[in-house]
């Protein structure tokens, strides 16, 4: 009986999960308390559903993370979660290319967007009259280095848990996690100083939706590379079997290189000849 029940592939069946269920109805209660927000309502009505999102998300990948230690997680099911992470972050490429195109569109065809919507919002040139943009070889710069900074030390990170070396490891993570540290908070110093809001005009729209969500990723990857540093105090990854870890060190790559196109298109030629602010 126990024969005619035995595994004879390389795939992974899981087992029924409330995850899906309850992570839905989380969104649905945050998709609920945003359009109540909208219609005047406390933004306090988003955090139950907030809540629960955070739970399932924080009980889902602990039951990942427990399936690949039980062996579940054979060479073929590990190359399928390569597949996965691929693809999701090709979905977040396409998510700031939308942003990417909004600026685009907004400065490259300036008149022709004031003609549409005739309404005086960019001047007919780029920047809009009277916007005074941020000198990108201040701060930006500053966060560029950071970040390009990150990627070197996750690098290392990655090298020494294939040679098994668990202080290179560890210090990589740390150095890592510390510099996504400090480019949120330079980045809220920088927004704390700007001459320009995100209402009123489409320059401050576009500018913010592209560096703000590009901040937001920022923060999520830098949780993603401190439960790798927590997983890897506790000895969870093998040279091996890491893939957590190398997720993670791919998603912050691809952050890295996002805000290498945000420093150079949004702040370097996006605001060419505009006056710069003097912070």
């Amino acid at each position: 009986m126990a024969e005619a029940h035995a595994k004879h592939h390389d795939y992974h069946l899981v087992n029924p999960s409330p995850w899906p269920f309850l992570g839905s109805i989380g969104a649905l209660i945050m998709a609920i308390g945003g359009i109540s927000y909208m219609h005047g309502a406390s933004l306090w009505w988003i955090v139950p559903g907030l809540l629960v999102v955070l739970y399932t998300m924080a009980s889902w990948w602990v039951d990942v993370i427990r399936e690949g230690q039980q062996g579940y997680h054979t060479r073929v099911v590990q190359l399928h979660l390569r597949y996965g992470m691929i693809l999701f972050i090709a979905s977040e490429v396409m998510f700031f290319v939308a942003w990417f195109w909004a600026f685009f569109d907004a400065s490259l065809f300036a008149n022709e967007a004031q003609q549409v919507a005739r309404v005086e919002f960019t001047g007919g040139h780029w920047p809009p009259k009277g916007i005074e943009v941020f000198d990108p070889w201040h701060l930006p710069l500053l966060n560029t280095l950071i970040l390009l900074t990150s990627g070197t030390t996750i690098t290392w990170a990655h090298h020494a848990l294939l040679e098994d070396d668990r202080e290179g490891l560890k210090w990589g993570l740390v150095c890592t996690v510390v510099l996504g540290l400090i480019f949120s908070c330079v980045q809220a110093i920088e927004y704390s100083h700007a001459a320009f809001s995100f209402g009123g005009n489409i320059y401050g729209a576009t500018f913010f939706m592209a560096t703000g969500f590009h901040g937001f990723h920022v923060l999520v990857g830098t949780i993603f590379l401190i439960v790798c540093l927590m997983r890897a105090l506790a000895g969870q990854f093998t040279p091996k079997e890491h893939f957590g870890f190398e997720a993670a060190a791919w998603y912050w790559h691809f952050v890295d290189v996002v805000w290498l196109f945000l420093f150079f298109a949004i702040y370097v030629w996006g605001g060419w000849g505009a006056p710069i602010h003097a912070a």
